[in-house]
C-alpha cells in the first residue's frame, strides 16, 4: 500500500494513518518514551475532554508521568482508527481499549490493587508530524465503578480534594473553548451520515430509529464498561439518558465514514447536548443545572443495520456541572 498525501510531512517510518496513531500512542505509553510528547505532541496542542481543557503540551506529560506511577502497567492496544484527511494532514477518530492496575498512589487515592479495563475515545487533528488538536472522551465511569465507588459520591470527594468548588478543575463546556486549528467537519461518506441521522432521530426523541437502524442482535459497548445487545440495550441506554436532559440542543461537530479492505463499513461521529437538566432519568431527578455533554460514537454496520456500536461519556464531568451549580458539594 502506498502512503498517502495525508502523511506529507511525516516521519518516513508511518505506513498509514492506524499505523502512525496506534504507534505513537505506544511508543508514549508503552514504551515510556514519554519525552517524544515534545516532538508528537504540539507546543500549543489544546486537548479537550468532558473533564476540562488543557494547552500546551507541559501539562501534557505532568498527565503522563502521573498516570504511569498510579498504574505502572497501562495497556492501551487500539480497536480501531476512522480517519478523514483533512488540510495538511488528517483527523483521526481512535478506539482504545485500556487495561491497569492501580499499584500507586495518586489521583485515586492510595493503591487498591484493582484491575481496571475501560475504553477511551479520542479525536486528533493531526499535521507535520504532531497533534495540535484533540477532543477525548475516556470511560471515567468504568474507572470509579470498579474501584468500588458510587460515581455521584466519588465525584464530590473529587470536587473536595480538589480544593473546593471554588478552586477545582472545571469540566469543559463551550463557555471556556480554544479556538484550534482545525475547523473541519469530517467527510461526507455514507456510513458518517447513516450514524448522524441515527443519532439525531433519538435525540429528537425518534426512538423508532433503534428498530429502523440497529440489527437485533447488535452489540454495544455504553458508559461504565457496559456490554449490551440488541434493541433493548441501545433502548436501555439511549431513552433515560436523553430523559435527563429532554430540552438540551443536540449538535453533530464531526462525522466520518469509511469503507475500507478487510473491515466494515464503520463510521464515526463526535457530537454534543447542551442545555438544562431538566427531566428523570440517567443522572436522577431534575435539578435545573445547565449541562454540557461531550459524546463520541463509533459504530459498524452490517446486512441488517448497525451491528456493533462504542459511545462515551463522562458520567463524572456531569455529575460536576450538577454538584457545583446546586451547591451539592
Amino acid at each position: 500500500m502506498m502512503r498517502g498525501p495525508e502523511l506529507d510531512g511525516f516521519d518516513p517510518r508511518w505506513r498509514d494513518v492506524p499505523h502512525y496513531i496506534n504507534g505513537i500512542t505506544s511508543e508514549i505509553w508503552e514504551e515510556r518514551q514519554i519525552g517524544t510528547l515534545k516532538k508528537y505532541y504540539a507546543d500549543d496542542l489544546i486537548v479537550r475532554s468532558p473533564a476540562s481543557i488543557v494547552q500546551g503540551n507541559q501539562g501534557i506529560i505532568a498527565a503522563t508521568m502521573a498516570t504511569l506511577a498510579e498504574f505502572p502497567d497501562r495497556e492501551l492496544p487500539g480497536e480501531d482508527v476512522i480517519w478523514s484527511p483533512a488540510p495538511g494532514g488528517f483527523l483521526s477518530s481512535h478506539r482504545l481499549i485500556c487495561t491497569a492496575t492501580h499499584t500507586g498512589a495518586g489521583a485515586y487515592g492510595p493503591p487498591t490493587g484493582r484491575t481496571l479495563r475501560y475504553r477511551i475515545l479520542a479525536d486528533c487533528y493531526c499535521t507535520q508530524n504532531a497533534v495540535y488538536d484533540e477532543w477525548l472522551v475516556r470511560d471515567q465511569a468504568a474507572i470509579v465503578l470498579q474501584m468500588g465507588h458510587n460515581i455521584e459520591s466519588w465525584t464530590r470527594s473529587q470536587i473536595a480534594r480538589e480544593g473546593g468548588a471554588e478552586a477545582c478543575v472545571k469540566p469543559f463546556s463551550p463557555a471556556i473553548d480554544i479556538s484550534g486549528p482545525y475547523n473541519g467537519d469530517g467527510n461526507n461518506h455514507e456510513a458518517g451520515e447513516r450514524l448522524a441521522s441515527l443519532l439525531s432521530r433519538m435525540m429528537q426523541a425518534e426512538f423508532s430509529a433503534i428498530s429502523d437502524g440497529y440489527d437485533r442482535a447488535a452489540t454495544l459497548a455504553y458508559p461504565g464498561y457496559v456490554t449490551a445487545y440488541g434493541h433493548d440495550g441501545a433502548d436501555r441506554f439511549w431513552l433515560p439518558f436523553r430523559a435527563s436532559l429532554p430540552s438540551a440542543r443536540f449538535t453533530v461537530h464531526h462525522q466520518i465514514g469509511r469503507d475500507d479492505p478487510d473491515m466494515p463499513l464503520r463510521a464515526a461521529v463526535r457530537w454534543s447536548l447542551d442545555g438544562l437538566h431538566d427531566g428523570w432519568g440517567r443522572f436522577g431527578g431534575p435539578t435545573g443545572a445547565h449541562i454540557h455533554v461531550m459524546g463520541i460514537t463509533h459504530a459498524e454496520f452490517g446486512p441488517y443495520g448497525l451491528r456493533r456500536e462504542w459511545t462515551l461519556i463522562d458520567d463524572t464531568a456531569i455529575w460536576k456541572q450538577i454538584l457545583l451549580q446546586t451547591g451539592m458539594v
